[in-house]
C-alpha cells in the first residue's frame, strides 16, 4: 500500500478520534488492506501523536483469548501504542471522561511494568520475569472509532487495537509474590457481576502473553523499554461502559481496582 493510501486511511481514524464520531470499517472500503498495512496505518498515527508533543507510556496487548481469537478468525494477539495521556489512574479509582470517547468497553487484566529492555525476538516468559519490575491490577477502557464495534482484525489493529484509556491499581507485587495464571478476578458494575475469569485466559499465562509482544514487536524493530506499562490482555469478555457507571475488579491477592465513568 502506498504511503499516501496509508495516510488517508490513518487520517479517518484520527479525525474519528477527535471529533468522537465513528466510521465505517476500514475492511468495507478496502476490502484488499493486508495486516502489514494495518500496522502501517497504526503507526501513521501514532507518529502522529508523538509529534504533537505526546509520550509513550507501553504498548497493549489485544485477541489475548482462545474465544476471541476464533471470533476474529485468528491465530495470534494484536498489539496498540498506549500513551501517557491515557492514563486515568488515581487514587481509589480512576475517572474516566465518557465525552471523550465513543462506545467504550472495559477489560479487567495484569499490568507489567518493566525494568529492564525486552528485545532480541527470542524473549520467553522467563526473560519476561527477569525484566519485570513489578505488576498490578488493571483496567483498560477499549473504544472503537469503527462504528458500531462492527471490526475485523484489520479494522482493529489500524485503530490502535481500540486502545482508550487505561488505570491501574495501586497494590504493586513482584512476580516472585504472585501465580498470574492462578489469579481470579471479579468484575462488577455497580454492585452486579459483569464478568470473571482468570490469569489463564491470557495465552495460559500473561508472561506468555508479555514475551509473544515483545517477540513480535522485534520484527518492526521496536523494543519494550524499561518504565513502559504494558496492559497484558483481558480476564473476561469486556461489557460496554457508559457515564454513571462505576465498575469495580477484584483480583485474588491484588485486591480491587476501580473505574468511574464521568
Amino acid at each position: 500500500m502506498s504511503s499516501a493510501a496509508v495516510r488517508a486511511l490513518a487520517d479517518q481514524l484520527f479525525q474519528a478520534e477527535q471529533q468522537c464520531k465513528a466510521i465505517p470499517p476500514l475492511t468495507a472500503q478496502n476490502p484488499s488492506l493486508t495486516i502489514d498495512d494495518a500496522y502501517q496505518i497504526q503507526l501513521a498515527n501514532v507518529n502522529r501523536v508523538l509529534d504533537m508533543g505526546h509520550v509513550i507510556s507501553g504498548k497493549k496487548i489485544g485477541l489475548t483469548s482462545p474465544g476471541i481469537q476464533k471470533q476474529m478468525g485468528v491465530n495470534e494477539p494484536d498489539y496498540g501504542h498506549l500513551f501517557a495521556a491515557m492514563d486515568n489512574s488515581g487514587g481509589d479509582a480512576g475517572q474516566i471522561n465518557t465525552a471523550a470517547l465513543i462506545q467504550p468497553k472495559i477489560e479487567g487484566e495484569i499490568a507489567f511494568v518493566l525494568k529492564a529492555d525486552l528485545a532480541g525476538g527470542k524473549v520467553s516468559p522467563k526473560d519476561v520475569i527477569n525484566a519485570t519490575d513489578y505488576v498490578a491490577a488493571a483496567f483498560e477502557i477499549v473504544d472503537s472509532r469503527i462504528a458500531d464495534w462492527n471490526i475485523k482484525l484489520i479494522d482493529t489493529v489500524s485503530d490502535n487495537a481500540s486502545s482508550g484509556r487505561y488505570v491501574i491499581g495501586n497494590k504493586r507485587l513482584k512476580l516472585s509474590e504472585v501465580d498470574l495464571p492462578r489469579v481470579a478476578m471479579k468484575l462488577f458494575k455497580g454492585g452486579e457481576l459483569a464478568g470473571e475469569g482468570t490469569g489463564e485466559a491470557v495465552l495460559g499465562d500473561p508472561c506468555i502473553s508479555v514475551a509473544w509482544l515483545a517477540n513480535r514487536l522485534w520484527s518492526y524493530g521496536v523494543t519494550l523499554k524499561a518504565g513502559e506499562v504494558i496492559l497484558s490482555g483481558a480476564f473476561s469478555a469486556a461489557p460496554p461502559a457508559r457515564k454513571g457507571d462505576v465498575f469495580t475488579a477484584e483480583f485474588t491477592s491484588f485486591g480491587k481496582v476501580r473505574a468511574e465513568f464521568i
